[in-house]
Order: C-alpha cells, then sequence, then structure tokens
C-alpha cells in the first residue's frame, strides 16, 4: 500500500521502566466526574446522572516535560487535572465487572481548555469541540502498569502552579469510577487498544499564563511537569 504523502508520526505516551511507548488510539473524556467542580461551573451533578463525554485528537498529546504553547483564540486558557486510564483491549458494550481487565496502565494529565469559548458556545447552545480539542490540549505523564500498581480506587490528585496548590482531592471522590467510565463508554465507541480515558477534573480549575509551570501528581502513581510557553 502507498499514500499520497508521508504519514505522521503516531501518538504515543511513555511507560514507566520500558523502552516500548504506548500509541494512542483516542482520547475519551468525562465531564462533571467530581460534584464540587460540576458546582463550581454551574452545574449539579448526582450520582445517577448520565455521564457526559467528549473527545480530544490523539495528537493532541504532550509527553511529560514538554512545554505547553499557549493556544490561539482565547485570553483564558485553564488548568484540569486528571487522572489518565490507558487502555489494552476493549470493545462494545463492556460490563463494569469486567471492565478493569482492559486497563493497561494509570497516569495523570491536564484536560487544557480555552474556558472563553467553552463558555461562548454554551451560552448560545452550541457544541464547545473547539474549547478541548485544540493542539497541545491533552498533556500527559509516562504511564504505570496495572499490573504493579493494581487498580487504584484511593489516590490523592492534585495540581500546583508555580509552586501553588490549586487543586487537590481524592480519586474516590469520583461521580463514576474508572470501570463505570470504561461500561458507558464502551456503550458509544468500541473501544480498542491504545484508547486514553481522561476520569473528569475536581473543584479549583483556573487560569494559566505563558511562563506559568506546573507539577500535576497521582500520589504515588504519576507526576507530570511542564511549562506554558
Amino acid at each position: 500500500m502507498s499514500f499520497v504523502f508521508d504519514t505522521l508520526a503516531i501518538p504515543s505516551v511513555p511507560v514507566v521502566g520500558s523502552h516500548a511507548r504506548f500509541p494512542v488510539h483516542r482520547i475519551y473524556c468525562i465531564g462533571r466526574n467530581y460534584a464540587e467542580h460540576a458546582r463550581e461551573m454551574g452545574a449539579e451533578a448526582v450520582s445517577c446522572a448520565q455521564p457526559v463525554f467528549f473527545l480530544k485528537p490523539a495528537d493532541a498529546i504532550v509527553s511529560n516535560g514538554g512545554e505547553v504553547p499557549y493556544p490561539s483564540a482565547t485570553k483564558e486558557l485553564h488548568h484540569e487535572v486528571e487522572m489518565v486510564v490507558a487502555l489494552q483491549s476493549g470493545g462494545r458494550d463492556i460490563e463494569a465487572s469486567r471492565a478493569l481487565d482492559c486497563v493497561f496502565g494509570y497516569g495523570v494529565g491536564l484536560d487544557l481548555t480555552r474556558r472563553d469559548l467553552q463558555a461562548a458556545a454554551k451560552a448560545k447552545g452550541l457544541p464547545w469541540d473547539i474549547a478541548k480539542g485544540f493542539d497541545a490540549s491533552a498533556p500527559v505523564s509516562a504511564l504505570r502498569l496495572a499490573s504493579e500498581i493494581g487498580h487504584p480506587s484511593r489516590a490523592r490528585l492534585s495540581l500546583r502552579v508555580n509552586g501553588e496548590l490549586r487543586q487537590d482531592t481524592n480519586i474516590a471522590e469520583m461521580i463514576f469510577p474508572e470501570a463505570e467510565i470504561i461500561a458507558e463508554l464502551s456503550k458509544l465507541f468500541e473501544l480498542k487498544a491504545g484508547d486514553l480515558i481522561f476520569t473528569g477534573t475536581p473543584a479549583g480549575v483556573g487560569p494559566l499564563a505563558r511562563g506559568d509551570t506546573f507539577r500535576a501528581e497521582l500520589e504515588n502513581i504519576a507526576v507530570l511537569e511542564g511549562r506554558i510557553v
């Protein structure tokens, strides 16, 4: 098979303790998965509510330690720290009881958001893809293998910007834990090896400016550091 132009490099994420990298197929994200964040964004979240999903392009990945360019068309770039789940297998209509069998590993990431564009789209009842799915909008740490660390149900998730603590929670506070997220996503998409799932952000989202440094941490599992340029 030949192509009309050279194919682009496959987006990928490093794996702790390995020279091999995790190839990224799709990036799925869930919104309003922490009640306090839902309230700070003007929405009420309840445990029985239908989850809200959106996607980012695979090439929005920025590997740990990389410089993150401040995006165009916004004056309000916001951080959203999240636990990231990486899949080694998938399928459709996966039962929650076996969903964790699909997990390759865990990391931490930032769901960067052009908040002003999101607010304007919401006000008009329009989709807000451009607020979420822009270039370099998904910085992600190296992944830790689930076979080594298990499947965390409790772990501190935090973000510091210029050394100041901005977001701080425990993943036990998620409305939909990772097994339920995988099960619900598989009703809408055929999940595949290489998929990343951003599992939602806690309260405390806020602005990032050029020159800011950040450190995101999923306690005892992953650290992500970088700089806005």
